[in-house]
């Protein structure tokens, strides 16, 4: 099974924007966890206590590995990535292996052997 993990971390506001361009590229699914923090290498400054920064959400796509490096770059577009600092930030990791994939596994593997 050739599949690849992509998390993307991207302000709320460009959530459905992301996952919309994901899926156009091939992606067949995605997971949000909605309000996360984080920092990057200056962190936001706060005002009299309170957070000044941005929520965020994680989107997590699980897809046919050969589709991975698509979906990865029209994410990176569709959040201006490469153009905007802190705009987001998205990666890929191998997957050795996978479980309750019923609905979405014959999709993936008709992709995985389209790509061949």
């Amino acid at each position: 099974m050739n599949l690849k993990l992509i998390v993307a971390m991207v302000d709320t506001s460009i959530t459905d924007v992301v996952i919309d361009a994901a899926r156009e590229a091939g992606a067949t699914g995605a997971t949000t966890i909605n309000s996360v923090r984080g920092e990057g290498l200056t962190p936001e400054k706060g005002f009299m206590g309170l957070e000044l920064s941005s929520n965020r959400d994680v989107i997590l796509f699980l897809v046919a590995g050969t589709m991975g490096r698509k979906i990865l770059e029209a994410i990176g577009a569709a959040g201006n990535f490469e153009e905007e600092q802190g705009a987001g930030l998205a990666f890929q990791i191998d997957i050795e292996d996978a479980i309750g994939l019923n609905t979405q596994l014959p999709k993936i593997m008709e992709e995985i052997a389209g790509e061949v």
